[in-house]
């Protein structure tokens, strides 16, 4: 082919950012530059309508950063998507459009796209270049190389050799900084009372985002969730904005409360970092090294920072790594055999449990809900209940506005409900009431009462614990975590024990299971 012709590089929605491999090295002479809005993607889950509108607004936002830049872009919106409503379609109509001399474009994030790009060397006539994506600290062959030929894959150690490639919080002699990898146990702190964050920074909508917001509204009006809240960063200059108030507001408590959950305090001392992280708007291992500064120059305790860094060169990298080694089954395992229908209240935040409304209001407001009450308030009901992992999955996809199936799927499947029977995880994350009323103020206020184990009024996740404990005995009783805890159940003698079991199962009884078509 002449050299004449261009090299078409698609940008997919979570790739925004000019460091990656597809445009290194590229001249803005000799290159076309497509990306695309389709159907596909914003429908394969009904997504949060929050989420849609942050996607395409942000990504308009990078085309015309790159036009301005000089780039030539080729953007299809999703009216002007033709009727496949699919990347290969819309790739196809590029190549008519440019004859490209090949297509060079980085990996998927996601199982189903890459399988999608990797049938396009076959579909098309020019040359089609995969290449991989560089922006994690941990390749995919180097995760395979280190989970190979163990037992057990644990993050822990996983993260010290991210910590020990990374040189992060590693002292002069290659020892983790304070002498301890590290400081989980002490960031549990519970909330105090009266306990507040500073306001996150609030971006009003532009005139890209506002019509983002018009065109979500008119095509996706089914979809879940308010845009009348929306105040995303959309753009790296907007992210970066977030960065420096969280790292000079909200880094040095967010080790002490990373865990506590407070009635109405949907942020707390979070970064709200992962939207733009995951989109490619700001760089994972740049935060990294920022934050370790903040820790050297003594304006960031080491409990805070440390913890920080793990949840995005341990737990993000291993997530990642993990999806890739487990896919396509790990999202169809179900070693628990988890088959409940999916309950109505986590589409309406209709319930009396205040917890679970308090967490869900959020989710359906904002897109978003921090860690402990996504893992320990949303994923702890649904994984004692019962609830079917695929409904599980497909609710936290369509909901969460950082929510990508290679993050989503490893943390709910794996970590929220233990399909995996604990490949990823050493227990199940299941909990009675008691360890909500520890972490947060929810149970003060709740109609149920947490102190009151079985019969009316009494906390339903104090009787589904030991529902779920009785029901997975004969997996769970050997593992050297939790196993011990069939001691206190065997002592409370079989009458007692019924009183739970018949205790869940009336509280199981009175739930509505979700209308079909809220998730796909």
């Amino acid at each position: 082919m002449s050299t004449d012709q261009p090299i078409l590089v698609p940008i997919l929605g979570d790739q925004l950012t000019r460091d990656l491999a597809s445009l290194r090295g590229r001249t803005k002479e000799d290159t076309v530059i497509l990306m695309m809005e389709v159907w596909d993607e914003a429908t394969y889950v009904k997504h949060h309508k929050q989420k849609i509108a942050l996607i395409f607004s942000a990504m308009r936002h990078f085309a015309a950063e790159l036009e301005d830049a000089g780039w030539t872009v080729d953007y299809v919106t999703l009216t002007d998507s033709d009727n496949s409503g699919s990347f290969t379609g819309e790739a196809a109509r590029a190549i008519e459009r440019h004859n490209p001399r090949a297509v060079h474009v980085v990996e998927a994030g996601e199982w189903r796209v890459q399988q999608t790009l990797e049938e396009w060397p076959d579909k098309f006539d020019c040359e089609v270049e995969i290449l991989p994506d560089d922006r994690f600290v941990c390749s995919i062959p180097e995760f395979n190389d280190w989970a190979e030929g163990r037992k057990q894959l644990r993050m822990e150690f996983f993260y010290r050799e991210m910590r020990k490639k990374t040189g992060l919080l590693i002292d002069g002699d290659g020892k983790p900084e304070g002498g301890e990898w590290n400081y989980d146990s002490e960031n549990r702190k519970p909330p105090k009372e009266g306990l507040e964050a500073p306001q996150r920074p609030l971006f009003e909508p532009d005139e890209t985002t506002r019509d983002v917001i018009a065109l979500v509204e008119e095509q996706f009006g089914d979809h879940v969730g308010s845009l009348e809240s929306f105040h995303w960063p959309v753009t790296r200059e907007e992210a970066e904005e977030t960065v420096a108030a969280f790292f000079t507001e909200r880094l040095p408590k967010f080790g002490d409360y990373q865990d506590a959950m407070v009635f109405g305090q949907d942020d707390l001392f979070h970064s709200m970092l992962s939207t733009s992280i995951n989109l490619g708007l700001l760089d994972p291992l740049d935060l990294c090294q920022r934050a370790e500064q903040a820790y050297t120059q003594g304006n960031a305790p080491l409990n805070a920072v440390e913890g920080f860094i793990r949840q995005i060169i341990g737990w993000r990298e291993y997530v990642r790594g993990f999806y890739w080694r487990f896919m396509p089954g790990l999202e169809s395992d179900n070693a628990l055999n988890a088959q409940r229908a999916l309950p109505e209240f986590y589409w309406t935040g209709d319930t009396d449990m205040r917890c679970l409304a308090d967490s869900i209001r959020s989710t359906l407001d904002n897109a978003h809900a921090h860690h402990i009450q996504r893992l320990m308030v949303l994923g702890n009901f649904a994984l004692i209940a019962g609830i079917s992992p695929r409904d599980v999955q497909d609710w936290y996809l369509a909901v969460y506005a950082d929510a990508y199936e290679w993050v989503e799927l490893p943390n709910v499947a794996a970590m929220v409900l233990y399909t995996d029977g604990g490949k990823l995880a050493s227990k199940p994350y299941a909990a009675s009431g008691n360890y909500i009323n520890k972490m947060s103020n929810y149970c003060a206020d709740c109609k149920y009462s947490v102190s009151k184990k079985t019969g009316e009024g009494a906390c339903p996740f104090n009787a589904l614990y030991w529902r779920f404990m009785d029901r997975h005995r004969e997996r769970l009783e050997q593992n050297p975590r939790i196993g011990r805890i069939y001691l206190n159940w065997d002592r409370m003698g079989e009458d007692r024990q019924a009183e739970y079991l018949e205790s869940a199962e009336a509280f199981l009884d009175t739930l509505e299971p979700a209308k079909d078509g809220w998730a796909r």
